[in-house]
């Protein structure tokens, strides 16, 4: 049976494909208000600017390509049953090839139903207007987890940390719940590497953690070249 390696992405591995971050010096809270665009009560004041926020970034996503980590982690396929879990919104992951990506925070390239939040639609790249309604005849919106919204499928994501034989972190600071908390399911057994230019604070002792302080495409390839070596020894 082929071990689990489980791997969290954040936004310090689509940085590299030139997807702006939320947080770093010229990321794009820079140029907008968090809670003017990336809330339930942004989206009740305003939903233009929100509407305009996501069509501004979906037409960037359609730009960018997967850089040298996305690429890497597929390699991961030939011999591991990998499991993706990313914080990230773009579709990066899937363009590079890797099958297996629960999206914790929703997806770019789709709209939901504002009256049904079960009516998810494909959008690709295209803009959500003002005026374009789910088959319920309701606004669509982002198919996005907002701040302060409920994270739906972070249940999901724990059961699949706790059947971890392997699990790696890359680009994200683990400071931002509730994904942060995911490495708690993790058992300890399980070797656990991160990969960050800036090494995390975490709150407690985790046995077998090996850190990679450097960016996601190095420190990637490094983590994947070595777990491909020990397969194949």
């Amino acid at each position: 049976m082929r071990k689990k390696v489980v791997v969290l992405t954040g936004a310090g591995i689509s940085a590299e494909s030139g997807i702006k971050t939320f947080r770093d010096s010229g990321g794009l809270w820079e140029e907008y208000d968090i809670n003017e665009v990336a809330t339930p009560s942004g989206w009740a004041k305003n939903m233009e600017l929100v509407l305009e926020f996501y069509n501004k970034r979906r037409k960037q996503l359609k730009e960018v390509e997967p850089n040298l980590a996305h690429k890497a982690l597929v390699k991961l396929e030939s011999k591991y049953d990998v499991q993706i879990i990313t914080q990230n919104v773009d579709n990066l992951h899937e363009r590079a090839g890797s099958k297996n990506i629960l999206h914790l925070h929703g997806e770019l390239t789709k709209a939901r139903s504002t009256a049904d939040p079960n009516l998810i639609y494909e959008i690709g790249y295209e803009e959500i207007k003002k005026g374009d309604l789910c088959e319920k005849g309701s606004q669509l919106r982002p198919h996005i987890v907002w701040f302060g919204e409920p994270v739906p499928l972070i249940s999901e994501a724990a059961e699949i940390c706790s059947t971890a034989d392997i699990f790696i972190v890359i680009g994200t600071s683990l400071l931002v719940y509730p994904a942060a908390g995911l490495i708690e399911y993790v058992p300890e057994k399980a070797p656990k590497y991160i990969i960050d230019p800036v090494r995390p604070t975490l709150s407690r002792f985790y046995p077998n953690l090996y850190f990679y302080e450097e960016k996601a495409s190095s420190g990637t390839q490094k983590v994947v070249d070595l777990l491909l070596s020990e397969k194949e020894g």
